[in-house]
């Protein structure tokens, strides 16, 4: 075979269309693709192919022939040798890799918005596309991460982060032969701005106090602060942690997870008149009633049920902590649920998975589906108002001996040594 150096585009077009071929893109693009990269390597020789010159400085040596993956399809390009030396079209094609970027930005999407790397052998195929292995795809994929590693290291400049909250996600991955199972920590929050913003991802062998205090310590370190509440489960790790690294924060026990432990301690019977119970508390207009209907709910449990009426007053401080915020925001903070959807999203993404290769591809994926919901919190609404970020930062206390306004800090946790 040998490629063109110039093409006549009146004879070229009655010869495409004169053989009628269902692949007459690809045909056509192909040509184009060997015609440029003949005239390439003219000008690097010092002379047209087959052409006498005193200026020539080196002659051809035939092709080489690579398989490149494009969205017409995969195309057979000739790329020619040189006698001495070598020539590689760079302003076309990337050293070791056979498929154009936006292709790989194709398939790398595609694996984000969770098409498993089966279909998306068959989808490639269709578009004429052939031998592009999983282990291809796998490799297209790993371009995202330089994308994940900044948005995970990225400095956490837009504070105050008034509200924060945390939670872990459980994944298997397979490790030295064995299928383990990590814990993905999370952590999101409420930007100066009002937005809200994935703060940061990271994996550990186990959810431990050792992993939550290495996790909130890169936290502050990229410059996290101003935090006034955290919201979480009651994990004890996680709490201590919350303790050692944001000192004078407040600590919210989530509602939703603080409800599952209760009903593990009352009957089954007398579960859901308890639950009403605690409802009623939640549903009071302002900090005062909620806390009074508290008590009255102590009180009637207290004969009846006095391990649940135990139960409650132990946790009171940490499930009520948001009654030191204004009422506009308890939703948002009495519990982690406004996180449930981003946690419906991840589930969705890692179950066509099933089972990681290793923690590399667990944070690539886990990781860019966090890029990319931050950068739609980014763009969408403001989940709080400035005006209520505002007197959340300074909670007045109208109740105080002189009759004036005071402020006084939230509960919050001992800070703990590391």
């Amino acid at each position: 075979m040998t490629a063109p150096s110039s093409i006549d585009p009146t004879e070229f077009l009655h010869e495409q269309l004169s053989q009628a071929s269902p692949d007459l893109l690809r045909q056509m693009v192909t040509t184009f693709i060997n015609t440029l990269m003949s005239a390439d390597a003219d000008s690097v020789c010092g002379a047209a192919w087959g052409q006498r010159s005193e200026q020539r400085t080196n002659t051809r040596n035939g092709y080489r022939h690579r398989d490149f993956d494009t969205r017409a399809g995969t195309i057979d390009v000739a790329i020619p040798k040189l006698r001495n030396g070598s020539y590689f079209p760079d302003w076309l094609l990337e050293r070791r890799r056979r498929a154009e970027r936006a292709l790989t930005t194709v398939v790398a999407t595609c694996y984000l918005l969770g098409v498993s790397t089966r279909r998306m052998e068959k989808l490639v195929e269709s578009l004429g596309i052939t031998r592009l292995s999983k282990s291809q795809v796998s490799i297209m994929a790993a371009d995202l991460d330089d994308q994940v590693e900044q948005f995970r290291t990225r400095p956490l400049d837009q504070g105050p982060y008034t509200f924060v909250a945390a939670d872990a996600l459980v994944v298997k991955v397979r490790e030295d032969g064995r299928v383990v199972n990590l814990h993905a920590l999370l952590a999101t929050g409420v930007n100066g701005d009002g937005h809200r913003e994935i703060l940061g991802l990271q994996v550990t062998s186990a959810e431990d106090g050792a992993g939550w205090l290495g996790f909130f310590r890169d936290l502050t370190a990229r410059g996290m602060s101003g935090v006034k509440l955290v919201t979480s489960d009651a994990h004890q790790g996680l709490v201590a942690a919350i303790g050692a690294t944001l000192p004078g924060a407040a600590w919210q026990r989530c509602r939703t997870h603080y409800a599952a432990n209760l009903m593990a301690a009352t009957p089954k019977s007398s579960w859901p008149w308890v639950r009403a119970l605690l409802h009623s508390v939640y549903d009071q207009p302002d900090a005062a009633s909620v806390h009074a209907q508290f008590d009255r709910v102590l009180d009637a449990l207290c004969e009846k049920l006095p391990k649940v009426s135990e139960h409650l007053d132990t946790a009171r401080a940490d499930v009520l902590a948001f009654t030191s915020f204004p009422k506009g925001v308890w939703r948002q903070i009495w519990s982690n649920n406004p996180s449930e959807r981003l946690n419906r999203e991840i589930r969705r993404r890692t179950d066509v998975v099933g089972i990681f290769p290793d923690r590399d591809s667990l944070i690539r994926l886990v990781g860019a589906v966090l890029a990319e919901q931050h950068d739609e919190w980014a763009e969408g609404r403001r989940y709080l108002g400035l005006d209520v970020l505002a007197r959340a930062r300074v909670t007045p206390v109208p109740d105080t001996p002189t009759g004036t306004e005071e402020v006084t800090p939230t509960h919050t946790i001992p800070a703990l040594r590391a």
